[in-house]
């Protein structure tokens, strides 16, 4: 069995500096990081603090850029990326700055490439069973049930 490998504060705030640099990083993550390390609470607390300072750390920040991201990259819908920032311990007034982040107009864009997309690639013939499956891999994308629904009724009349 291997001895567990410790660290000095030093040592972990440089690691964990790296960490944030990297990506952006929210508070869960960071303390998750922290206790995988084996890092006692008090040191937890100190390189959260250091990393607060100095900008490395910043909860709006991830918010915004993880928002972005899942909503340009996995076309997340508003449903999905509150839920996800939630997952994260983000409060409601970031997780609303946040979404402000996504332009109206592509939003409603990419919902409607993504349905006719997903419409055009599917292969049943039963169109309750078209129905129900275009309505389930848009809500699990978290999109808003009413604009599914219409999206539904035009698109499999």
């Amino acid at each position: 069995m291997h001895p567990r490998k410790t660290f000095t504060i030093d040592e972990a705030q440089k690691r964990l500096e790296r960490y944030c640099a990297y990506q952006e990083r929210c508070h869960k993550e960071v303390t998750q990081k922290l206790y995988e390390m084996h890092m006692i609470p008090e040191a937890q607390d100190q390189i959260i603090v250091y990393l607060l300072q100095h900008n490395f750390l910043n909860e709006e920040r991830f918010s915004k850029a993880f928002v972005r991201g899942k909503f340009r990259i996995k076309k997340w819908g508003k449903q999905r990326l509150q839920l996800e920032l939630k997952r994260k311990n983000i409060n409601k007034t970031l997780i609303s700055i946040a979404l402000k982040e996504i332009d109206d107009e592509a939003y409603y864009n990419t919902f409607e490439l993504l349905a006719k997309k997903k419409l055009d690639g599917m292969r049943e013939t039963n169109l309750q069973k078209k129905r129900k499956k275009l309505a389930d891999y848009l809500l699990y994308r978290g999109w808003e049930s009413h604009l599914v629904y219409d999206k539904i009724r035009e698109l499999i009349p």
